[in-house]
């Protein structure tokens, strides 16, 4: 049972979403399927050392208060299912009910790949895969809406399992009650000034521009992995690297990852107004990074062609500590 429109909830599961109770879902990540496959894996296992194959890709919410264009997700529309306010949902799921049916779904969906697992590579990947290490709570959505977050957070972490929440910056109150932290805590950079933040995010709330600094303000404070998520779009939001930078000196996060827009799923409805052309290039990635290297004294450190995305670090230490230590996690 899910607190959301069934015509949404029927189309969400063609395109490979499995609901967990009445706000929460799991999906299989592409990368994670190429990992069962044999093939390449994702930006994260470069740049953290997470298995791909061992990633759930999840949320806590369905819903969220920005219509992002060039988000790859279903954006319900808003007169049949508000996102606005925290409380969106009738009664939320406890943590542990919603982690023991995550990794239910999960076990679900990677069954099917046990036929692909013909090598021994592919079936020592399959085994581990039914035992998900790391959750990655970006699915779609804005995950803080979930009011038992920090206990969710608790939970996953007793059970040995990493964390790493996205937050599109909307709500401080919700990222400052945040405790504990999960094992890296993601802001989405979505533009380099107000004017262009409106047109891009198209938020569903007022004050969306304001609240968001005060969630890079927060971020500053935090102690935890913490990184800003850049995608970058032709035409759009691919512009003002001096804004950007600015931005980046009031969060000051470990990492920021600087990625290319995607044409896919929704981001290719004709009123997002994007097309193949707004993808800039890897190449086009790397110079705009390296502009971002110059104005925010943050350090080239790594990037993953596949993903056209590049990694900087804000100094020697975050880069040498990037990749996740499973021992430290409780």
């Amino acid at each position: 049972m899910t607190d959301m429109p069934e015509q949404l909830k029927k189309t969400m599961e063609k395109q490979g979403y499995h609901f967990v109770g009445r706000h929460s879902a799991v999906k299989i990540c592409e990368y994670t399927a190429n990992a069962l496959r044999g093939k390449t894996l994702c930006y994260k296992n470069t740049f953290y050392g997470i298995k791909s194959w061992q990633c759930m890709q999840s949320t806590t919410a369905i819903g969220c208060n920005l219509a992002c264009r060039f988000c790859w997700r279903t954006i319900p529309d808003e007169h049949d299912f508000k996102w606005n306010e925290l409380n969106a949902v009738s009664e939320w799921d406890d943590p542990e009910y919603i982690i023991d049916n995550m990794i239910k779904e999960q076990r679900r969906i990677v069954s099917g790949f046990k036929s692909n697992a013909d090598t021994e590579l592919r079936m020592k990947r399959w085994k581990e895969a039914n035992e998900p290490k790391h959750a990655t709570l970006s699915l779609t959505g804005e995950p803080l809406f979930y009011p038992k977050m920090s206990a969710l957070i608790k939970s996953f972490h007793k059970r040995g399992m990493s964390t790493f929440v996205v937050h599109n910056g909307t709500l401080p109150e919700a990222l400052q009650k945040l405790d504990p932290l999960p094992t890296q805590l993601y802001i989405s950079l979505q533009a380099p000034d107000e004017e262009t933040y409106n047109i891009v995010t198209r938020p569903k709330i007022k004050n969306a521009w304001q609240r968001f600094l005060k969630s890079l303000e927060i971020l500053r404070t935090l102690k935890t992995r913490t990184v800003l998520r850049m995608t970058l779009v032709k035409g759009l939001n691919m512009k003002n690297p001096e804004g950007y930078a600015e931005l980046i000196k009031i969060a000051m996060p470990n990492y920021v990852e600087v990625k290319g827009f995607s044409f896919v799923g929704g981001a290719r409805e004709e009123q997002r107004g994007l097309s193949l052309d707004s993808m800039p290039s890897h190449a086009e990635i790397k110079e705009f990074a390296a502009v971002l290297e110059k104005l925010s004294g943050y350090r080239y450190t790594a990037e993953h062609a596949v993903s056209r995305i590049v990694l900087l670090s804000r100094d020697e230490e975050s880069e040498k500590n990037r990749i996740i230590d499973f021992s430290k996690i409780h």
